[in-house]
């Protein structure tokens, strides 16, 4: 399956923005010392591959400053789409928790098991948005810390695969 994916980084241009934004997918897919592959492979919006990145989302651009209207554009799609999947997450660990038993929980009758992992994931589908460092935003505190902190923000997409 393909998502977008975006990183919010620090850079003088989008060049630099661009660069970080690489490395950060790129830990994302495993590349890189102690680096574990969260998903499969990744493309920026500055390729011209057939079938990925722009070929299948349209014309994204290749980064954008956070406080551009691009840039909010791509900031709120990927923190609406973070908080959508975490509440499917959470309104299906409710149900589990009504309709199983602790120990069909226990069993992962019915998939049970996979919506607890993935109401408490760090990385992959359920996460959209990165910093610089390859760490998922789960919360808006950290969201909002991580806008806080910097005048030179952007926002790189990313076409992914898991």
């Amino acid at each position: 399956m393909h998502q977008v994916i975006y990183a919010l980084v620090e850079a003088s241009t989008e060049e630099d923005a661009l660069v970080t934004g690489k490395t950060v997918f790129g830990r994302l897919i495993g590349a890189g010392p102690h680096a574990e592959a969260v998903f499969d492979y990744y493309v920026t919006f500055d390729e011209e591959r057939t079938g990925a990145g722009k070929a299948r989302w349209g014309d994204l651009p290749v980064a954008a400053l956070v406080d551009s209207d691009d840039g909010r554009e791509l900031l709120e799609h990927g923190w609406q789409a973070t908080k959508s999947e975490f509440e499917r997450h959470l309104d299906r660990v409710r149900a589990v928790l009504m309709a199983f038993s602790d120990d069909e929980i226990m069993r992962n009758e019915d998939l049970a098991r996979h919506a607890f992992h993935e109401v408490g994931a760090y990385e992959g589908p359920s996460i959209y948005l990165y910093d610089q460092y390859g760490n998922g935003i789960r919360d808006p505190d950290q969201l909002d810390r991580i806008l806080d902190e910097s005048d030179a923000l952007w926002i790189v997409p990313a076409d992914v695969h898991f």
